[in-house]
């Protein structure tokens, strides 16, 4: 399924995601990332679906949810890869108007040097972009961005499209133990941020099973000291450092919904134990799509998590 959700976020409230590209294509392969490694790394731009079938799988589900009396506040491009890559985005966020609801891209901003990617983006409501250093050997290590990238084109695209656009522009800067947490990395960090001037600065940990077994998250004390320097410089800044609610929508097709949340929101065990209480089902349903090699079970922080198997 390309649409799923609506998924809670402490960001936009009730988003109705849109899984735009397949998987994995990226143009990094983060340390963090709860889909896991890239396995198809590309800066290559691609039609993948056609604005018509997008446009019209979201409107059936909107027609949906209004029936079900479920609120949508934003329709999210947050795929298994890098939504710029989708050649056709523009034109999704532009027929999406036709529906009435707000659009929210959340990009890793690699590919913001490219003018018609900042064209596109500027059709948006709001847009997230990421970063996570600005640091070459620290953002390497973290992003592990394709190889022809650089961060001197990151950086000038990241100011490049904050100058141009109008729409409600945040960053988030996933903090690893280690890796880019510390006081210098930080600093450098925030600086580029009080100079694009966001209207918030989101610093994040990982909640989720990360790529990379090694990955934690910083310290409270670490996290606590980012939060001050950004302050300092007047970034108006919030920390995301628990899951966020989990109020999932799940329709009568409970194996459908689970697969294309968990395609991009690996769930918690807990989360599905109570969804499956509510449906007055056991969990025969997990051990299904188990056995049918559709769902993987991963540990992470001593917490029990699923995930779509590709």
């Amino acid at each position: 399924m390309i649409i799923y959700g609506p998924v809670p976020s402490r960001r936009l409230g009730k988003s109705l995601g849109v899984n735009n590209i397949p998987p994995k294509k990226c143009s990094y392969s983060c340390v963090y990332c709860q889909i896991g490694r890239t396995n198809n790394m590309t800066i290559q731009r691609q039609e993948f679906y056609s604005v018509e079938s997008i446009y019209s799988e979201i409107k059936e589900k909107i027609d949906l949810l209004k029936l079900l009396d479920e609120k949508v506040d934003y329709i999210s491009f947050v795929p298994d890869g890098e939504p710029t890559l989708d050649k056709n985005l523009g034109k999704h966020l532009i027929k999406l108007k036709e529906i009435g609801i707000k659009t929210a891209v959340i990009t890793n901003s690699s590919l913001l040097w490219d003018e018609t990617v900042r064209a596109d983006l500027m059709n948006a409501d709001w847009v997230s972009i990421k970063i996570d250093a600005v640091n070459k050997d620290i953002w390497k290590k973290i992003d592990r961005p394709y190889g022809s990238l650089t961060i001197e084109q990151h950086i000038k695209g990241i100011k490049k499209f904050a100058e141009q656009y109008s729409g409600t522009l945040v960053t988030e800067t996933m903090l690893v133990k280690g890796i880019n947490d510390g006081k210098e990395s930080v600093n450098e960090i925030s600086e580029l941020i009080k100079e694009i001037n966001p209207d918030t600065a989101y610093i994040l940990v990982p909640t989720r099973p990360p790529a990379e077994l090694y990955v934690c998250k910083p310290t409270i004390e670490t996290i606590r000291d980012a939060y001050n320097n950004f302050f300092s410089k007047n970034i108006y800044c919030e920390c995301i450092t628990e899951n966020e609610e989990d109020t999932f929508f799940f329709s009568d097709d409970i194996e459908s919904d689970i697969l294309s949340i968990s395609s991009v929101h690996p769930i918690r065990k807990d989360v599905i134990e109570k969804l499956l209480k509510r449906k007055n089902l056991n969990d025969n349903v997990i051990e299904k799509l188990k056995a049918e090699d559709k769902l993987s079970e991963y540990t992470y922080a001593d917490t029990i998590f699923y995930k779509k198997r590709f």
